[in-house]
């Protein structure tokens, strides 16, 4: 995937989903594991090529597997870690994962509610959600994105 030039120029803050554009999606299912993660095809290279271009990454994702008791926290933060190692030796980086564990689509911290990206600017106060870019591949995504005032893409 190619991020246009106008758009890198417009935004310094990238907001990346994680299933669906850094991993495969398991429809109908929850990456419950690492031996269940895969990065999706030119995540790796996308990451290290477009790291030094945003001053911040950050993850955004919907865990609803965690609220439902299908795995636990302590899984999801696992699989995290080990991600942000294999990104780091890819020469990318992320500099915050931020996560919804939320069954209720109400939640405000549940995209397509901002509460995500709330919590990054509040965290970064650096952040201009004007200013930012979000990749995802869900109408969810693409209504955080409206709902957050930020440029959107689809992973393709």
């Amino acid at each position: 995937m190619t991020i246009p030039e106008p758009l890198i120029e417009k935004c310094d803050t990238l907001f990346l989903d994680r299933d669906g554009v850094v991993n495969v999606w398991l429809p109908g299912d929850y990456v419950k594991s690492w031996d269940e993660f895969r990065f999706n095809e030119g995540f790796l290279d996308f990451i290290g090529r477009y790291s030094s271009r945003f001053r911040h990454i950050f993850i955004v994702t919907n865990q609803r597997g965690v609220g439902r008791g299908l795995m636990s926290v302590e899984q999801l933060e696992e699989i995290h870690s080990r991600m942000m190692d294999t990104i780091s030796r890819a020469g990318g980086r992320i500099d915050r994962i931020y996560f919804s564990t939320a069954v209720d689509d109400s939640d405000p911290m549940r995209k397509p509610n901002p509460g995500m990206a709330l919590k990054a600017a509040e965290e970064f106060p650096d952040v201009r959600l004007d200013r930012s870019l979000m990749i995802g591949d869900q109408l969810s995504d693409r209504r955080f994105a409206q709902n957050c005032g930020m440029h959107f893409l689809r992973w393709e």
